[in-house]
């Protein structure tokens, strides 16, 4: 496969024949790695009501889309912070 200057878009990325994928640098995943994995558990949200100032809600609003999510990322980068999970 050609060296790139730049990241493939997704549309580029989907065009690529998988016969034309180099895997050399992929390690096989082996038994070892299969005896030491775990399962995951994705941290699903919960819908909720809540009570939030105007000044913080235009805050979070102001960039676009998205709001939501990036107040969920202020709460937990705060609760890492205060030791929890």
């Amino acid at each position: 496969m050609a060296a790139h200057t730049r990241p493939l878009t997704p549309a580029e990325i989907a065009s690529v024949p998988d016969g034309k994928i180099d895997f050399d640098d992929i390690p096989e995943l082996d038994s070892d790695f299969w005896r030491e994995a775990e399962l995951g558990r994705p941290d699903r949200t919960e819908q909720i009501t809540m009570r939030v100032k105007r000044s913080v809600l235009d805050y979070f609003r102001a960039p676009g889309k998205g709001y939501q999510t990036r107040i969920n990322r202020v709460l937990e980068s705060y609760v890492r912070a205060q030791g929890g999970s």
